[in-house]
């Protein structure tokens, strides 16, 4: 363990040292040594709800100018320094440059849309039933928000529940993931210099077995967002549920991509690259599944493993690297382990799957492509996190949609085709909280509402407008003049 100063934990307005403190190294290469980041004790969990319930009480009073000052403040310092926060981002993480500067610019997009909704916040007015009697019906703000956010986005997932849990006048404590606390640290500084009160934005960074669980069983919170595993969101239901804590969730996921007969095979095989592999397919919106008909499925095939070829597996940093590092050494194991398992039920695999050497010590997997795979296969009914892809055979597009729904999960699915009435078909009946026509099925937009179906979400939706049916609470107001 390095002797270097920790950066250290943000509570109550202050800089704390932890009780414990964590190197952060690149997955591009070890020996880039990051920082050495402070982890929080139970106690001082406790202290930053105590605070944040102080804080919060002055900053719902808040006026909105001040709010949307705040918050258009954090959004232009992120624009300004995406190049510096994205060159971090990618650091710890493993994202190639380019996405972790577009990460940055996204968050700095969901600051300063939420800055707008500030000033959106209307009530509602309506007629009583009674003669001589008003109705108001106002929203307020829930109260504490517990933040815990996950390592694939370290910057974005965080910033899309921070920044309408701030506009609509709440307090907040962020855990982010112990994985990558840099971005974490990198925007607390940010808010750390903005006109809220003490108390208001807390930081609390460690593992999840202590801090984490010290958070969502905490019955001094009001509201508890999360993303993350699926495994980990049923605890998080469980201990906000005894307490009777407001919570969202956002777990798993195994998104398909259908191609069907009349597809446009160059347009399909780019969306499944860029839904399957980009990001080092670690994300919760990636496309692991591809079902294509049988029609067009050797053509398809044929032409993905092409494009295959030219990708550049190599560090995050270097110019001309498609695709990025896993994030830790855990996760490259897994990614491995999981090739060979399919393999070993009877898939075939006709790219990549191999760990490839750098000129750095790093966590370099090369994109995986595995055919003749079955919708009942492990691999396609678990979510991997990872750069691979299985392709589905099946008869038809009526199949390939039956296919799609046989899943426990529901976040994103998608579908390349020519035809008006089967997208019309497809929007109707795929069982997914978004659904994507002639498009990859990793990429939304922050300013309309994010989740899923089944076991992928839980509570309300995320982003847009939709985000204040978690972030306040509804108060009926009758008034008798």
């Amino acid at each position: 363990m390095s002797q270097q100063s920790a950066y250290p934990l943000y509570i109550d307005g202050q800089w704390i040292d932890g009780v414990d403190q964590i190197e952060n190294r690149s997955p591009s290469d070890t020996s880039d040594l990051i920082g050495v980041y402070a982890q929080a004790s139970t106690e001082q969990v406790k202290d930053a709800i105590a605070a944040a319930r102080r804080g919060g009480r002055e900053w719902a009073k808040s006026g909105l100018e001040q709010r949307y000052g705040v918050l258009m403040a954090v959004g232009d310092e992120l624009m300004a320094r995406k190049a510096e926060l994205g060159e971090l981002l990618a650091r710890e993480e493993g994202k190639t440059l380019a996405e972790a500067v577009g990460e940055v610019h996204r968050s700095a997009q969901f600051f300063h849309y939420y800055a707008a909704e500030v000033l959106r916040q209307i009530d509602e007015r309506a007629e009583s039933v009674r003669p001589g009697v008003e109705v108001e019906v106002r929203r307020e703000p829930v109260g504490v928000v517990g933040v815990i956010s996950p390592w694939n986005f370290p910057m974005a997932t965080a910033v899309w529940k921070i920044a309408p849990a701030l506009a609509f006048g709440n307090a907040v404590v962020f855990k982010p993931a112990n994985l990558v606390p840099a971005s974490a640290w990198a925007l607390t500084e940010i808010l750390s210099r903005q006109a809220l009160p003490a108390g208001s934005f807390n930081l609390i960074m460690g593992p999840g077995s202590s801090v984490g669980d010290a958070l969502i069983s905490s019955p001094e919170i009001n509201a508890l967002t999360f993303t993350g595993s699926l495994e980990v969101g049923r605890r998080v239901a469980g201990a906000t549920a005894a307490n009777l804590v407001k919570c969202q969730l956002e777990m798993g996921s195994k998104n398909a991509l259908i191609v069907a007969d009349d597809a446009d095979l160059d347009l399909a095989v780019e969306a499944a690259f860029n839904g399957a592999y980009s990001g080092t397919g670690q994300k919760c919106t990636a496309s692991s599944r591809l079902i294509v008909t049988e029609q067009v499925h050797d053509a398809f095939v044929e032409r993905l493993i092409e494009r295959l070829k030219q990708v550049r597996v190599g560090p995050a940093l270097e110019d001309g690297v498609h695709i990025g590092p896993a994030a830790d050494a855990r996760q490259l194991a897994s990614n491995l382990a999981w090739v060979e398992r399919a393999q070993a039920d009877g898939a075939r695999l006709v790219f990549g799957g191999e760990r490839v050497s750098a000129a750095c010590d790093g966590y370099f997997m090369a994109p995986a492509l595995l055919v003749d795979t079955t919708n009942d296969m492990a691999i396609n009914r678990e979510e991997v996190f990872g750069p691979i892809a299985c392709v589905i055979k099946v008869a038809d597009a009526n199949e390939a949609i039956e296919v799609l729904n046989d899943t426990h999960f529901g976040l994103t699915a998608g579908i390349i085709t020519d035809s008006l009435k089967l997208a019309s078909e497809f929007k109707a009946r795929a069982e997914t909280g978004c659904v994507m026509v002639n498009l990859p099925t990793a990429g939304t937009d922050y300013h309309v509402p994010f989740g899923g179906r089944k076991a992928s979400s839980f509570g309300p939706r995320e982003q847009g407008r939709y985000a204040r049916e978690f972030y306040t609470v509804v108060k009926t107001c009758y008034v008798k003049a």
